[in-house]
């Protein structure tokens, strides 16, 4: 990890007064900064309201930021140092600053910028935030939460936690809920969610006895957090668009999600190798292009790349490392919604210090902003 110290800005944030800012740590991706700028740019054309705060290395930035007619929408910022895929997250933590990761937080702790975005490490990124912008008031472990496709009216679901801890207690579970409870209701509008449990069936008496125990705590809190719990729920019940919250701990989850990525690929091969199979086969193709096109759009991850760091004193948002411009432009996207949202506001007046929840305030009406167009990229 090269650590070079961050240097004053390259530009005045005067350039991007009145618009929204996000701050973007350039060199995560697997893909190199030219495909997080291409991403930028996407991102920009669709929203002017957009500006970013890009962090990395000048020199290197500059042309390609030229290049996308950027100059006008992008502040740089100076940060030599990269983390790298592999680099423990102590070790981040320790010898990380300079990085364009810890610039890309040290933004949105400055109030620079609304939410920062990276396609880093993200141990070292989750280690990042915790140390630079600090753990709510009252939650335990941090949770990432991401969109999971569903056969729902909303389209998508959150599920968390998805890698963020692999442990997880039964007052844990109970954050987790209230916290995705409040994504489903700020980003994707649904009034009052339903929560479901993981767990190996839905009969009483089956799973860990943490998972009984939150159980109890979760259907005891779901008044005051504004929705339903429906108890357990197993594996199948993911998709099926009944749940709108469904609630595991991080080694599960990441699993879970990790299978589901994999098994959408290799459905998009088979049907590939389906429809090259003969002359008779492309026909079909052809003939039902308008109905596969929708298909590969309603199952492609690229549009609901960003898995969302919740309990923390700012918004973080992680894209896939081996994201495309495309992928970039929905993680931005998503950013740019919870913003709008005021969504950390929000998460911060659920939580209490016990990590429970507070009465709903006369401001927290959880109006949907940002509603149904979170997922719809």
């Amino acid at each position: 990890m090269n650590t070079t110290q961050a240097t004053a800005p390259a530009e005045d944030l005067a350039a991007i007064e009145g618009k929204t800012a996000i701050s973007i740590d350039a060199m995560g991706g697997d893909r190199g900064p030219a495909v997080v700028v291409a991403g930028l740019a996407l991102a920009a054309r669709e929203n002017p309201d957009l500006a970013f705060i890009l962090h990395g290395p000048a020199q290197q930035l500059k042309p390609i930021v030229a290049k996308k007619g950027l100059r006008d929408r992008v502040v740089i910022r100076e940060a030599g140092g990269v983390v790298t895929m592999d680099e423990r997250p102590s070790h981040v933590m320790r010898h990380g600053k300079g990085t364009s990761m810890w610039s890309a937080i040290d933004s949105v702790r400055a109030k620079e910028a609304a939410v920062a975005v990276s396609l880093g490490n993200t141990g070292a990124l989750m280690a990042l935030s915790m140390l630079r912008l600090r753990k709510l008031k009252g939650v335990s472990r941090p949770a990432i939460a991401c969109l999971w496709p569903t056969r729902s009216s909303h389209e998508f679901a959150v599920m968390l936690d998805v890698g963020a801890d692999i442990r997880a207690d039964a007052k844990d579970l109970l954050q987790y809920a209230i916290m995705g409870a409040a994504y489903a209701q700020r980003g994707l509008g649904i009034e009052r969610p339903v929560v479901g449990l993981l767990n190996v069936g839905t009969e009483e008496h089956k799973g860990r006895s943490a998972l009984h125990d939150a159980s109890e705590l979760i259907a005891a809190r779901a008044d005051a957090a504004r929705f339903t719990f429906a108890g357990f729920v197993e594996g199948g019940d993911i998709p099926g668009g009944k749940i709108d919250v469904i609630v595991t701990d991080g080694f599960t989850g990441n699993v879970a999600l990790k299978t589901a990525e994999g098994t959408a690929s290799l459905i998009g091969d088979f049907l590939r190798e389906a429809f090259n199979h003969s002359i008779l086969s492309r026909l079909a193709a052809l003939l039902a292009l308008t109905s596969l096109s929708r298909l590969r759009q309603r199952i492609d991850p690229r549009r609901v790349n960003g898995g969302v760091f919740l309990g923390l004193n700012g918004t973080v948002v992680k894209s896939h490392g081996a994201a495309d411009a495309t992928g970039v432009a929905a993680a931005i996207k998503l950013a740019f919604l919870l913003t709008q949202a005021d969504f950390t506001s929000t998460l911060t007046r659920r939580m209490d210090a016990d990590g429970s929840v507070t009465p709903a305030a006369a401001d927290d009406t959880d109006e949907p902003g940002g509603a149904q167009t979170v997922a719809r990229t």
